[in-house]
C-alpha cells in the first residue's frame, strides 16, 4: 500500500524525463498518487504526452500559467475527472535569456514582469484556482521549487533569482493564509541539477564544478533525491511544515566562504 493510494495531484513543469518536475511525479506516482500534467504549446506536448502515458490514470491538459482562463479551464477539467486535489508541484520559471546573460543592472522592465509573473506570480495563480478541489479533499499540499540565488546573489542568475525572492516570499504568505484551511506550503531549494532549463543559466558547468567541490556532501544532487523530498512534503510525513523553504543541496547553503 502507497502512502499516497487514492490522493490526487497535479504538476506543472514537466518539459522532458530530466526536468525536477518529472522526478517528483515519478516519486509521487510510486506511491499511488493519481497525477494530472499541464503542458504550454504543441511543441512540449509530444515530450509530455510521451512520459505521462507511462504512468496509469494520467490526466493531460494545456495550460498557459499567464493566462486566467486557461488556469480556470485545468481546475475545471482536474474537477470532473479527480473530483479532489490533494497536491499541486509548481515547477514553472523562465526568464528573457538576455536578461539572464546581461548585467543584472540592464534587466529590462518587459524581461522583469515576466519572469515574475510566470516564475512567482502563477504560484499565486494557481493555489487560488486549487481550493475549492483542495477543499473537497480536507486540504492539501502546495509545494514550489526554488534555489539558492533566492537569497544569494549567484553569478548568471540575475533576474530569476529576484523571481525566486519572490516566490519563496509567497510561500510563507500563502502558508500563513491558508494554514486554516488546511492547506500547507513550502518550497523546495534544490542544489544545481543539469536540467534542459538549467543548462540556460551561463557559466552552469562551472556552478556544478564548484557545488560538488564545496557542498559538504561533496557532490551534487541527483533527481531521485529531489523526488524523495517532495514526496515527503506532499505526504501526511509533513502534516505540520508549512511556510518552509527546505534545502535539498548537499549541505551547500550552510557553508560560507
Amino acid at each position: 500500500m502507497g502512502l499516497l493510494d487514492g490522493k490526487a495531484g497535479i504538476i506543472f513543469g514537466v518539459a522532458n524525463k530530466r526536468s525536477i518536475a518529472w522526478a517528483i511525479a515519478q516519486a509521487l506516482s510510486n506511491e499511488g498518487m493519481r497525477l494530472a500534467f499541464t503542458y504550454q504549446g504543441e511543441r512540449l506536448k509530444e515530450n509530455v504526452a510521451e512520459l505521462s502515458s507511462t504512468l496509469s490514470g494520467a490526466l493531460l491538459l494545456p495550460c498557459d500559467v499567464t493566462i486566467d482562463a486557461e488556469i480556470d479551464t485545468v481546475f475545471q477539467e482536474v474537477d470532473a475527472q479527480f473530483g479532489r486535489l490533494d497536491s499541486l508541484v509548481h515547477s514553472v520559471a523562465f526568464a528573457p535569456r538576455e536578461d539572464l546573460e546581461n548585467e543584472f543592472v540592464k534587466t529590462s522592465r518587459e524581461g522583469f514582469k515576466l519572469a515574475h509573473d510566470i516564475s512567482a506570480y502563477s504560484l499565486v495563480a494557481l493555489t487560488h484556482a486549487a481550493l475549492p478541489l483542495f477543499e473537497k479533499s480536507g486540504g492539501g499540499s502546495v509545494l514550489a521549487m526554488s534555489y539558492y540565488g533566492a537569497v544569494k546573489a549567484v553569478e548568471g542568475y540575475n533576474v530569476m533569482g529576484v523571481a525566486k525572492a519572490s516566490l519563496e516570499a509567497s510561500v510563507r504568505y500563502l502558508a500563513a493564509n491558508l494554514g486554516p484551511k488546511n492547506v500547507r506550503v513550502n518550497a523546495i531549494s534544490a542544489g544545481p541539477v543539469n536540467t534542459l532549463a538549467a543548462r540556460g543559466i551561463k557559466g552552469f558547468t562551472g556552478m556544478l564544478k564548484h557545488h560538488a567541490e564545496r557542498a559538504p556532501l561533496r557532490r551534487n544532487v541527483e533527481l531521485e533525491e529531489i523526488g524523495s523530498a517532495a514526496l515527503f512534503l506532499t505526504s501526511s510525513m509533513s502534516s505540520a511544515i508549512t511556510g518552509e523553504i527546505m534545502y535539498v543541496d548537499g549541505g551547500y547553503n550552510v557553508i560560507g566562504l
